[in-house]
């Protein structure tokens, strides 16, 4: 029986997800595949890599940094996340990522991305470190409007959270009976249709498809969290979700408001903590 990882996107709400994986990390828990999107996938990699603190850390120490993120980047170079500097030089040279790490542990590390030419899920097994694996990992977290459509073995890539926001479903039937499903919106939470489909028609015109799904995106959500909820009823699921809304912008430069959310990740990861070992382990 395959134990899973299912970790919802969220941008910077993902470091409440990064708060509890770092809980797991220490209490040496450990899956035998993880499945991310977006954020789940951006700070889920450090689970695999077994380097709990990395993700708050270089948020924090980056978050007023011009050549990481801002407005400045998305003018100069079309992605408001710099791909360069965000997803090359600061794993290789400021926080380094562990790629021996990640090499040699054996559990499967799959990301979620979203082709543009088809609107469809797109998913990805990183099993060694390299140029494109970091760059896998930036298009499941690249948000329309605001980055650079990343092109990648013939895929035309963005955000994986337009097309499978929780893909639980997919972990299912891939293998993995009983997954612990990491959401980062509170019980009852319903996805709204999106205000800035105006400015997505515009933005995406050369991508109809991409389009259609961003404007289905919330009935797709809401269906997932359905399935979701009935998964968790039947006990084929575990969910870990905030007690409220997650106190963040999908983008953040305050340092004190990201520590804020990773320690409620911490706080709801130590209270849950022998519920998930219980459920990965029995």
């Amino acid at each position: 029986m395959k134990k899973g990882l299912v970790l919802e996107g969220g941008a910077m709400r993902g470091l409440f997800t990064a708060g509890i994986l770092d809980v797991m990390m220490e209490h040496d828990v450990w899956p035998d595949g993880i499945v991310g999107v977006s954020a789940g996938a951006a700070f889920g990699c450090n689970y695999k890599s077994r380097q709990p603190g990395r993700a708050i850390r270089y948020n924090k120490r980056f978050a007023h940094d011009s050549r990481y993120s801002g407005l400045r980047s998305l003018l100069t170079t079309g992605d408001y996340f710099n791909a360069n500097f965000s997803y090359h030089v600061v794993p290789k040279n400021y926080d380094v990522f562990d790629d021996d790490a990640f090499e040699a542990n054996p559990m499967a590390f799959v990301v979620v991305c979203t082709d543009v030419t088809t609107g469809k899920a797109v998913y990805k097994q990183l099993d060694e470190c390299s140029y494109d694996t970091y760059e896998w990992i930036r298009a499941s977290a690249s948000m329309p409007l605001v980055s650079k459509v990343v092109e990648l073995e013939g895929y035309k890539l963005l955000d994986g959270g337009v097309s499978d926001s929780i893909p639980l479903e997919w972990a299912e039937q891939n293998g993995y009976s009983r997954n612990v499903v990491i959401l980062t919106q509170p019980a009852g939470y319903q996805k709204e249709h999106n205000r800035l489909m105006p400015l997505m028609r515009i933005g995406l015109r050369k991508y109809p498809q991409m389009v259609e799904a961003m404007d289905k995106r919330h009935l797709m959500y809401n269906r997932q969290l359905e399935y979701v909820t009935e998964a968790e009823r039947k006990g084929r699921c575990l969910v870990i979700r905030p007690d409220g809304k997650i106190p963040i912008g999908h983008i953040s430069h305050d340092p004190d408001e990201m520590e804020r959310v990773y320690q409620m990740g911490r706080e709801m990861g130590e209270r849950r903590i022998n519920e998930i070992k219980e459920y990965l382990c029995e």
